[in-house]
């Protein structure tokens, strides 16, 4: 109801009232007063009471009039009755002429009631002069005037004051009805909007000495908890916290209330059923004019399945996906904590790298299925041997690494604590594996190097693994099935890797590097691209493979150098074709570290300016890897490239940091998919199922996929059946020099 509804509404109650009682008295006096005057021969006052009385009794019953109407009767009731008393009876009878303003005042407002303020003054002043009058005399006042003059001088003065009472009285009624409906539509807007809003809210009211006490939940709060509002208003605001709520959470939240301070957590309840449920919480006190904390108020979101995302995210990232071990990655950040634990005289540990003999004929016997299961053993039983302390990793294939830390004070000591467990951890994966049926046996090589050494400079985590895969491999050479620890004794065959770092600088200084090309070809096997592949061909006419120099080269940073050089050959193979008259596009290998350079773009850039190649023809070729850091970062690089002409294509797609966000992310051109997919493709039902899954997504994603490493036919035939836009392997073409490419297209072109 608006505010004038209801002051209007008010007034009208009142009046209703008045009226019943004013006719209930007026039955009961008015009656008496006007046989008593009748008695006394005063038929003037028994009329007067007995008309007023009718009167009074027919605006009583007759409430079809509007009410301004029925008011106006009833205060010209009061004035006639008041007017003629006044002259009948004198000036005692002015009290009903005063009630006929203050009325006015109370029912109608202070306009009318001035009006009626100055009526009744002027008939006091009026019929008291006429009641009274007396005779003027020559050179003296009107004594009769100045007395009607004063009685109705005090008369108003008196009304005025009861009348201005009531009127201002009212209208700071009314004003206060205007605040009190505008404050309590705005606590019903903030009440619905508290109501309606999908964050839960809570208000708890402080009782001293016994906690916080909830007087309000919003609908969102009943809808995730489970609980009825009536089963929570009273109880503790503790009232969600499980089993496995985190203790130094709750700690934080009570220290943070005790001190009356604002604070936000994120924090594991329980509904009503029991399921469990992660919300963002923030909790902020409220206090009165005084400053005394009287409530708390929470604000609570669902990240229930934010955090699900995260784990998973943080699954992915962390660990493998296969066996639940930490990763690679993790692995790292675990051998950093292990050396800064030693380092603050936590003890001797040790770094054992596992490999498992004889898994790959495993597992190109058996399959993928029987290889998963065989990894999975071993991971459950090198699980099961360890302490919480130690860490088992998984970093590729069927390759273990295991971290030991507190073995023993010294060195002695934990050199024979670390063979105990290495000989454990040997006959249990020496044991017998029973998968769909059939048993397996797989034994294990280790490697174990202990830290910290003694004399020796600071290692970094990859020392480490680089010290504990040499003494694998040792293991191995002697064997299989064995257990070598490393020795300085094997640093021998780390200055040959060292040999080799600092030979394919001075081959790079000295141009023996070359690039060759192995072609792509469509479905009709016509060549539409290729790929440049770098070789090193050595004075003797041996020539170092790829994969033995480009990890070097990773791991001593001539990597950027040997990218920029990669670079440049590409760009000038590409002019080289283009000026044949056979354009087409070419494919170079970008390292992640040559990517993360900080002036990667510029280089770039400044190549195509000095070559003038067309970049249109360039296709960039990154691995998954280069998304495991700063994936935002080398996004927005690769958005930079783009912009210059290049293209991206993810080579050995599927190997690495396979997560399909980035695919959206990413400004692709293509997708490579590894050879580790094709050389099984398509008699292995895995293989083929995951080639058809990487072409299916790379079609709807309006990639352009290169199938690496085809070899035969049939393999071709089923890429081909599938719509792979492009094949690439020795099936068509071995890798080779530029020249030779040329010359291979130009006998192509020539064919009818």
């Amino acid at each position: 109801m608006a505010v004038a509804n209801d002051l209007a509404h008010w007034r009208a109650q009142i009046f209703a009232r008045l009226l019943l009682v004013v006719f209930v008295l007026g039955l009961l006096t008015a009656v008496p007063s006007a046989l008593l005057a009748a008695s006394e021969g005063m038929w003037s006052i028994a009329v007067i009471d007995l008309v007023a009385l009718v009167w009074v009794g027919v605006i009583w019953r007759w409430r079809r009039l509007s009410y301004t109407t029925r008011v106006a009767h009833f205060i010209s009731v009061a004035y006639l009755v008041g007017a003629a008393l006044l002259l009948k009876v004198g000036p005692v009878s002015q009290i009903y002429l005063l009630a006929v303003p203050v009325l006015a005042a109370l029912l109608l407002g202070l306009r009318p009631a001035l009006w009626m303020l100055a009526l009744s003054g002027l008939t006091v002043m009026v019929l008291g002069y006429q009641d009274h009058p007396v005779p003027p005399l020559p050179g003296l006042p009107d004594y009769a005037f100045l007395r009607a003059a004063i009685l109705s001088v005090n008369f108003m003065f008196m009304t005025a004051v009861l009348t201005l009472s009531c009127a201002v009285l009212l209208q700071h009624l009314e004003r206060s009805f205007d605040q009190l409906s505008a404050l309590n539509a705005e606590q019903r807007l903030t009440a619905a909007a508290l109501a309606r809003l999908n964050d839960m809210v809570l208000i708890a009211e402080v009782a001293p000495g016994a906690g916080q006490h909830i007087i309000f939940v919003n609908d969102a709060f009943e809808r995730r908890s489970g609980y009825a509002r009536a089963e929570v208003l009273g109880r503790d605001l503790r009232l969600l916290r499980g089993p496995a709520t985190e203790q130094s959470v709750i700690d934080a939240i009570d220290q943070a209330m005790a001190q009356r301070q604002t604070v936000r957590a994120e924090l594991l309840n329980y509904s009503k059923s029991g399921e469990a449920y992660w919300v963002e919480t923030e909790l902020v006190p409220l206090a009165d004019a005084g400053g005394v904390n009287t409530h708390w108020v929470a604000v609570e979101r669902d990240i229930t399945e934010r955090r699900k995302a995260e784990q998973a995210i943080h699954r992915l990232a962390f660990y493998d996906v296969l066996t639940g071990l930490p990763n690679r990655r993790l692995l790292m950040d675990r051998i950093n904590q292990l050396q800064a634990g030693c380092a603050r005289g936590g003890g001797a540990a040790a770094v054992m790298f596992i490999d498992l003999d004889r898994f790959k004929t495993i597992n190109d016997a058996r399959g993928h299925t029987t290889g998963d299961a065989l990894l999975c053993q071993a991971a459950n039983r090198l699980g099961a041997l360890m302490r919480q302390a130690d860490t088992v990793a998984r970093i590729g294939g069927d390759e273990f690494v295991v971290l030991l830390a507190h073995l023993a004070p010294g060195p002695g000591e934990a050199t024979r604590a670390a063979l105990t467990v290495a000989e454990k951890i040997r006959a249990a994966l020496g044991r017998d594996c029973a998968i769909g049926g059939q048993v397996y046996n797989c034994t294990a090589s280790i490697g174990v190097t202990l830290l910290p050494k003694a004399g020796a400079p600071a290692q970094s985590a990859q020392d480490l693994l680089r010290e504990a895969d040499t003494a694998m491999y040792r293991a191995k050479s002697q064997g299989r099935n064995g257990i070598a620890f490393f020795e300085h004794a094997m640093q021998a065959e780390l200055e040959q890797r060292l040999t080799l770092e600092r030979d394919l600088a001075a081959a790079l200084a000295a141009g023996q590097l070359q690039m060759h090309v192995q072609p792509q070809v469509d479905r009709a096997g016509r060549p539409v691209g290729g790929e440049l592949l770098m070789r090193w061909p050595r004075a003797d006419g041996a020539s170092v493979p790829p994969h033995v120099f480009i990890p070097v080269a990773e791991e001593s940073g001539l990597i950027v150098a040997l990218g920029a050089w990669a670079l440049r050959q590409a760009c000038a193979a590409v002019l080289r074709l283009q000026a044949a008259g056979l354009a087409m596009p070419l494919s170079v290998n970008v390292s992640p570290t040559q990517f993360r350079q900080p002036d990667f773009v510029a280089q770039v850039r400044q190549v195509l300016a000095d070559t003038g190649a067309p970049a249109r023809l360039l296709v960039l070729e990154v691995t998954e890897g280069l998304l495991i850091d700063k994936m935002d970062d080398t996004i927005g690089r690769m958005h930079q490239l783009t912009a210059l002409g290049l293209r991206f294509s993810i080579d050995d797609f599927g190997t690495g940091y396979s997560s399909m966000a980035y695919l959206k992310k990413m400004p692709l051109y293509e997708l490579k998919i590894d050879r580790s997919f094709i050389q099984d493709t398509p008699h292995d039902a895995n293989s083929r199922a995951l080639v058809q899954s990487m072409l299916a997504m790379a079609g709807h994603l309006g990639l352009r996929v290169v199938a690496e490493g085809v070899e035969t036919r049939a393999q071709a035939d089923f890429l081909t059946a599938h719509d792979c836009a492009c094949l690439q392997g020795y099936l068509y073409a071995r890798p080779m020099p530029l020249d030779a490419l040329i010359a291979l297209l130009g006998r192509v072109s020539s064919l009818p």
